[in-house]
């Protein structure tokens, strides 16, 4: 999802928005709270699409303001690309809303866990209507599209801005030929790749639309790396235009594959050990129904710390919390969406999944962490007190 998130961003289509956007700002402060609002945008549709558009949207300003000779807060702007993860997990991409959405799946990740008769007890699926596009969860998503760019905004009139070179950089590189022969001209053809495209568009809009199932069951994993897929090919120029721009995103994801066994191995010892037990346990013996969501939270924020997966945690803590939300008499929704609120926080403390976004924009980490701290508290606000009003 990464990988075709960030070949997505790197399509023609993006790049002239992206141009667009980055021509009308001229100080640190407009910049930073633009780029804050798309990545914050783009990120409710897809956490990848919309870490690699906030890091391109980064670069691409740097640039921008380099080639103008004006100053700019550089690693405020950095951090501000990455704020997509601050709000993926509420989105279309959320892991475990879409996994719940799917039927059956809260049935298997239960067996074991739960008796026959509390079985019975679970609905086959929850429906991202009743997630996703809940009201509350919508509310909160709209505060945070509001509030965080204002503060970023306002620390960019604070915060001392410096003369910053940004060199002009194309993550991509085609190579044009006039002598094409064979196969060759199906590679560099802009109606072969569009036309493969516009069919992978059609049976998408087919399962939207005409498979006879409600248009939000189309939101499940497959089905997204399907549409990001289909899109690509059909916004790329060229097939050689998007294996180029694939080049660039495996690259882009090399240090999240070299890492990610060292976490499912700390996420192995967090669950064979007990650790989340441990957490959730004690998050639920110092519950009621009114405040279990608030201790959900709290317990997800701190495992992903230790296990930065929505995906992975989800399978480990889910179980976890949907037995004790099942006592505690908590709508299940509503638990789900204090995990991943939990979840997505806590990564502007994590910046495993800012390793994408340091390479595109040349900054480390050290960089960003004093503003993404400040974001996490903004966001940690917000999502609390939404939880308390849900």
């Amino acid at each position: 999802m990464l990988v075709l998130g960030h070949a997505l961003a790197l399509s023609p289509v993006f790049e002239s928005k992206i141009a667009q956007i980055t021509a009308r700002c001229y100080t640190s402060s407009q910049a930073a709270a633009v780029v804050c609002f798309f990545a914050l945008t783009v990120g409710l549709f897809n956490w990848g699409l919309g870490l690699i558009f906030g890091a391109i949207l980064a670069r691409k300003m740097g640039e921008s303001f380099t080639s103008r000779s004006l100053k700019l807060n550089y690693p405020l702007i950095g951090a501000a690309g990455y704020a997509a993860l601050m709000i993926w997990h509420g989105g279309l991409s959320g892991s475990s809303l879409i996994k719940v959405a799917e039927a059956g799946n809260l049935h298997d990740l239960m067996a074991g866990s739960l008796t026959s008769a509390e079985l019975k007890l679970l609905p086959d699926s929850i429906g991202i209507d009743l997630t996703v596009f809940s009201f509350g969860n919508i509310l909160i998503n709209l505060c945070v599209l509001s509030i965080l760019p204002l503060a970023l905004f306002l620390i960019g009139k604070k915060q001392m801005t410096t003369s910053i070179r940004v060199e002009s950089h194309n993550a991509t590189h085609e190579l044009e030929r006039e002598d094409l022969i064979g196969a060759e001209k199906f590679d560099h053809s802009r109606v072969a790749i569009v036309v493969v495209g516009i069919l992978a568009l059609s049976y998408c809009a087919y399962l939207m639309f005409f498979s006879g199932k409600s248009i939000l069951s189309f939101f499940n994993p497959n089905n997204i790396n399907f549409l990001l897929l289909a899109l690509c090919l059909a916004l790329h120029k060229n097939f050689l235009s998007f294996l180029s721009a694939i080049n660039a995103a495996i690259g882009g994801a090399s240090g999240i594959l070299i890492q990610f066994p060292l976490y499912f191995g700390i996420m192995g010892l967090f669950k064979e050990s007990g650790l989340i037990l441990t957490f959730s346990d004690f998050f639920v013996s110092i519950s009621n129904s009114a405040s279990y969501p608030i201790f959900t939270y709290l317990s997800a924020g701190l495992v992903n710390i230790f296990v930065p997966s929505g995906g992975g945690q989800w399978v480990v803590q889910g179980p976890i919390i949907i037995k004790a939300a099942l006592e505690l008499g908590v709508p299940l929704e509503k638990s789900i969406l204090a995990l991943a609120y939990g979840d997505q926080i806590t990564n502007m403390l994590q910046p495993f999944w800012a390793l994408p976004l340091l390479g595109i924009t040349g900054l480390s980490a050290r960089h960003i962490l004093p503003y993404t701290l400040i974001m996490f508290f903004v966001g940690f606000f917000i999502y609390m007190i939404g939880l308390l009003l849900m």
